[in-house]
């Protein structure tokens, strides 16, 4: 396995609609050559299979399952369960510099956002935040509530992205993988990883 500071990035979904987007972004980090530590929530396994198809088996299989159903190495990923408290995720020592949350519920950016760190994700962040490296999280809800707002607003002051599951419509898509790939173009260039599939706005 690839070492943690490595060109490597944490990569958490949670129980938010939008699965697509984190299985894209996955797809596409992994074709770069960028090793993923990959997070999922109860929940989100529940959207993967009701949004995607896709029936996650217990963890002892789960990385090798993923990699499969996205068509990509399973040597550039490896999942842990959210009590994982050894996996590098949970240390700031471990030196891994940038974290993305695809989707993001509700819940876990308020947890997020008052500091709890009951499980990987929720510590993940945390340290992201600790030692003020990258944390880009995409929230998807809608209408959102003055305590969403509020919780994306002081995360905002943090220096948090915020990058909401909005696609734009200027490049004119033609199919839903052109709207998916719209917004995961969006977070690969906040990450600063090369993205020469990217529709560039003049291009």
């Amino acid at each position: 396995m690839k070492s943690a500071t490595h060109e490597s990035v944490i990569v958490a979904i949670t129980g938010a609609s939008g699965a697509a987007y984190a299985l894209r972004l996955i797809q596409r980090l992994a074709n770069a050559g960028i090793f993923q530590h990959i997070l999922l929530s109860d929940a989100a396994r529940v959207v993967l299979k009701q949004e995607a198809d896709l029936s996650l088996p217990e963890m002892a299989s789960l990385t090798p399952a993923l990699a499969e159903y996205l068509n990509v190495s399973g040597d550039l990923m490896r999942c842990y369960t959210l009590d994982d408290w050894f996996s590098p995720a949970a240390s700031g020592s471990a030196g891994i510099k940038k974290m993305v949350v695809i989707p993001c519920s509700m819940g876990t950016l308020a947890r997020i956002a008052s500091g709890a760190s009951d499980n990987l994700i929720e510590r993940a962040a945390d340290v992201m935040l600790k030692e003020r490296r990258q944390l880009i999280l995409v929230p998807r809800e809608t209408p959102l509530s003055s305590i969403h707002l509020e919780n994306m607003l002081k995360l905002s002051r943090m220096g948090t992205d915020i990058i909401p599951a909005m696609p734009g419509f200027y490049h004119r898509p033609e199919t839903l993988d052109d709207i998916i790939n719209f917004l995961v173009d969006r977070v690969l260039d906040h990450l600063d990883f090369a993205n020469p599939e990217a529709q560039k706005w003049g291009e």
